[in-house]
């Protein structure tokens, strides 16, 4: 059967697999539920799967939840029907899944890496929102799957059903990574530091939308990736009477209203771009009380690492002056990290003949900005500081609204088009010695071209 004949019989079962997931979006280091339901769905595969600390470098995570928030997720999957055994595997917030198989036959090491969180969203209950309408939606309060992460996971199950169903035709090994805690850029690390990219010959991984584009749009690759730093900063100072003894108190609602007046108010950089956002501030327990603590999400973003360290660096110093001119104490702590990364350019060309007879695919844009971080960034670079060849691919798609609102949403055909597009990649590129037999393959032309080596006649 032609690859793009068994996307078209499986479609259905694409759209079924990302309604599944939508219906259960978990933020990173809670992705229980998620972790089962891929688990469950690549039984059979022939895959080697790895769940849990087999999976991630337990000790590498940042913004890990509070045990609390951990144990109410753990039985929120204990009632969704996770089995203990399973769960034991993710005590402590240890989620994810890897799944490598070996077709046995000398070739390249590819590996995919598809991102399986949620955001902390509260996601729209109208009829214009489609998995309102059509029964799907969030049935997590306050979470949602507000960025495609729903549509990359069932992406990756697709295609690991496609190298099951036809590994005798494939050569090589895939390492399928389906990423925890993407959001936050807290995932990627964890799972180049147990060594999944090691000796990896390509990487790939794209994003569903990033821009409002027609379905069959594909980047072949993507630029501005901004590196980036999230923190969560703390003013602790004294509670007091707000009416009898006012002095006494040390105000730290004060201290956190000055620091996000004046951490917005950063210089921007005339080296390129760079951003900040202040995301939350929870403080005060009531109106006649001086705040003693104030807590606050945030995050600063640069078009280079060192761009994002000035940023960084200038929130620093400016949190410390403002528990300063309240006499204060600041707190602050790097709850994630991203770096920026670049696309091999010879994927334009890949992509562009892998995808000429896809019937899914009409157009291949050589390139498209992300204008964001993505945590792909860590394992892209991994593989390219060994050697190997890395792109993140941009699937268009309409969008019902813009990523992280609400009403987000996108045509799942996208699904398909992304199925058939991996697909192709593995069975033009993939499916091929490795990059090392290829190296002396070149070496032995050139000493026969050169009339270094004596060529056989047989």
């Amino acid at each position: 059967m032609r690859s793009h004949e068994w996307v078209e019989q499986n479609e259905e079962r694409f759209v079924s697999w990302r309604r599944e997931f939508h219906r259960v979006p978990e933020v990173g280091w809670t992705e229980f539920v998620t972790t089962a339901k891929i688990v469950e769905k690549l039984e059979g595969t022939g895959f080697l799967l790895h769940v849990g600390a087999d999976a991630i470098a337990a000790d590498e995570r940042l913004g890990v939840p509070d045990q609390e928030e951990l144990d109410e997720a753990m039985l929120r999957a204990k009632e969704y029907g996770v089995p203990t055994a399973l769960l034991d595997k993710m005590k402590n917030g240890t989620t994810g899944v890897v799944a490598r198989l070996d077709t046995g036959r000398t070739g390249a090491h590819t590996v995919l890496r598809f991102d399986i969180d949620g955001l902390p969203i509260t996601e729209a209950t109208d009829d214009n929102h489609l998995p309102f309408k059509e029964s799907f939606q969030s049935t997590i309060a306050g979470n949602m799957h507000a960025c495609g992460h729903d549509g990359h996971t069932a992406i990756g199950l697709a295609v690991a059903h496609y190298i099951s169903h036809h590994q005798d035709e494939l050569v090589g090994t895939f390492t399928l990574l389906f990423q925890p805690a993407e959001e936050g850029s807290r995932g990627a690390k964890t799972m180049a530091a147990k060594g999944w990219l090691t000796g990896a010959d390509y990487f790939l991984s794209g994003h569903i939308g990033i821009q409002d584009r027609e379905i069959g749009q594909i980047a072949a690759t993507t630029t501005g990736f901004l590196a980036t730093t999230k923190f969560d900063l703390t003013f602790t100072g004294k509670a007091a009477h707000a009416g009898a003894y006012p002095e006494t108190g040390k105000n730290a609602m004060v201290a956190a209203s000055a620091f996000v007046q004046n951490a917005l108010a950063i210089p921007r950089h005339s080296d390129g771009t760079t951003r900040i956002n202040i995301g939350t501030l929870r403080s005060g327990s009531g109106r006649n009380v001086i705040p003693d603590r104030a807590a606050l999400q945030g995050e600063t973003r640069g078009q280079t690492d060192k761009l994002d360290t000035y940023m960084f660096d200038e929130v620093q110093r400016v949190a410390k002056a403002a528990a300063l001119m309240s006499n204060v104490k600041a707190n602050i702590e790097v709850v994630g990290h991203g770096m920026t990364a670049r696309c091999d350019d010879v994927w334009v060309n890949r992509l562009t003949a892998a995808t000429e007879a896809n019937p899914f695919v009409d157009t291949i844009i050589p390139t498209l900005p992300i204008g964001a971080s993505e945590d792909a960034a860590v394992l892209m670079t991994d593989v390219q500081n060994e050697g190997g060849e890395a792109t993140y691919m941009i699937f268009g798609t309409p969008l019902a609204a813009g990523h992280h609102h609400p009403s987000f949403d996108y045509d799942e055909r996208v699904l398909s088009v992304g199925v058939a597009t991996y697909i192709d990649l593995i069975s033009h590129y993939m499916n091929s010695v490795t990059r090392t037999a290829k190296f002396f393959f070149a070496v032995h032309f050139f000493l026969i071209k050169n009339g270094k080596l004596e060529q056989s006649n047989k």
